[in-house]
């Protein structure tokens, strides 16, 4: 089975392409880092490429030659994201627009690409989208494009899900909650600052708002995508499965 990966470069993305290899899975490696791409693909023996997911010029070209190198594609991961930290009064429109293009859009349009190579040529396959607990829930400070991004692409998955059903396609997406990865480490600061608060501070309450008493890591985001991509997930589409140690719980 093959599989690509977008924003594989670093955090989730890298933590899912190697959990896909290590199962024996043959992994595409995208990032809108090329070099980082690369790096990964090289350490894990497979196709590394760059791909942005706001273009659908560099979804196609990416999924081409991801195909080439690897056979055609069985699941696709939707994992590229940005975040900022930004007071909803102080948000200016262009960084608005540039984390919903990433992580709405994007997912659009990759699903879309993905979706539309399957149906022409009669195959089924798997989608997973990476959400957010901050698709679930409103009340995440600071963060009011991104949350509406997505709570988006959990809507977009329900969607998708049920027009691409009887083509065999299952469409899912993940709700990570606080997450130990390099955009979490800016996060920190971010939130810090804007709350007059240490970034150990934060990190604190993070952990006390999490019943499992941790932060979470990458693989532990990575093993439910894995799940979710996989034949065990065979029956299972248009979920939005928390993965967040019991942080906001629904």
């Amino acid at each position: 089975m093959s599989v690509l990966v977008t924003g594989a470069g670093a955090g989730i993305g890298e933590a899912t392409a190697r959990l896909l290899a290590e199962r024996g899975y043959k992994v595409a490696v995208t990032d809108v880092d090329e070099a980082a791409a690369g790096r990964l693909a090289d350490e894990l023996g497979t196709f590394g490429v760059e791909l942005d997911v706001t273009s659908r010029a560099s979804i196609t070209k990416a999924m081409g030659l991801a195909e080439d190198a690897l056979g055609a594609l069985d699941g696709w991961i939707s994992n590229a994201g940005v975040s900022s930290m930004i007071p909803f009064l102080e948000m200016p429109d262009d960084e608005w627009d540039r984390l919903l293009q990433v992580n709405e859009t994007g997912v659009f349009y990759c699903g879309q690409e993905f979706a539309r190579r399957l149906v022409a040529a009669g195959r089924p396959g798997a989608i997973v989208n990476v959400a957010s607990m901050a698709a679930k829930q409103g009340n995440v400070p600071y963060l009011s494009h991104y949350i509406a991004a997505k709570f988006g692409v959990v809507g977009l998955t329900q969607a998708m899900a049920f027009e691409l059903g009887p083509y065999g396609i299952r469409v899912n997406s993940v709700c990570p909650g606080f997450v130990a990865t390099p955009m979490q480490k800016r996060e920190l600061v971010w939130e810090g600052r804007l709350r007059g608060l240490s970034a150990e501070q934060v990190y604190d309450g993070m952990v006390k708002a999490t019943p499992l008493g941790r932060i979470e890591t990458a693989e532990d985001v990575a093993r439910a995508i894995v799940f979710l991509v996989g034949p065990d997930a065979a029956f299972i589409t248009g979920e939005a499965l928390a993965v967040n140690g019991g942080a906001f719980m629904d």
